[in-house]
């Protein structure tokens, strides 16, 4: 009996579609998304169980590492503006358009004012090696704020509506955490957010 040889045919399938949804997705997800603002220095936040979201606009975050230097900044590049051109008025610290435009590309604030200008003179990438060895400086200036506590009256000054987040490293010493929660309790800013990791196995036990 003579095999019945079954004809083949192509199958194609029109991509079409699927490719219209796929330019959809990639134009949502791009159009939403929020991109985090590289930080200065490396840090590790500790784990917690806490699941309240940090706001995602409005803040000033404050960042300690694990050796004590603090930074702080908001995404908002015009309160930044408005916080640089209050201290160095306060200062009496002149820039340039080249060092205000690095300030402005900046992603936080933390040279002293005396270094400030010499720190906005390097190119963006010794900014990067020389802001790991610096800092704000949280010793009082003649019996009055620090500079630490002045950043953040200016940032205040920018935006009242302003809130503030924390964000330590988990080897950070209690001790460089305590000072800088006395630096804003002293100037009465009791009302702030700790950043931390979602311990998802601690969460799930």
């Amino acid at each position: 009996m003579a095999k019945i040889k079954i004809q083949k045919k192509d199958i194609w399938i029109d991509m079409t579609p699927m490719s219209d949804v796929m330019t959809l997705l990639l134009c949502f997800f791009m159009l939403t998304s929020t991109f985090l603002t590289p930080e200065p220095v490396s840090v590790t936040a500790p784990n917690s169980v806490s699941e309240v979201k940090i706001p995602e606009q409005d803040v000033l975050n404050i960042l300690v590492t694990p050796e004590g230097h603090v930074f702080c900044g908001t995404e908002n590049k015009n309160n930044m503006q408005a916080m640089m051109e209050t201290m160095t008025d306060k200062f009496g610290v002149q820039l340039n358009a080249t060092q205000i435009k690095h300030f402005r590309e900046d992603a936080m604030v933390g040279a002293p004012m005396s270094k400030l200008a010499a720190y906005l003179d390097l190119d963006t990438e010794k900014m990067g090696e020389a802001i790991q060895k610096l800092g704000l400086p949280l010793d009082s200036i003649n019996g009055g704020k620090s500079e630490f506590q002045e950043w953040v009256a200016a940032a205040r000054d920018a935006n009242p509506d302003i809130k503030l987040a924390i964000k330590c490293d988990s080897k950070t010493p209690y001790s460089a955490i305590k000072k800088l929660m006395s630096e804003l309790q002293d100037m009465n800013e009791n009302r702030f957010q700790l950043i931390t990791n979602l311990d998802v196995k601690r969460l799930n036990d």
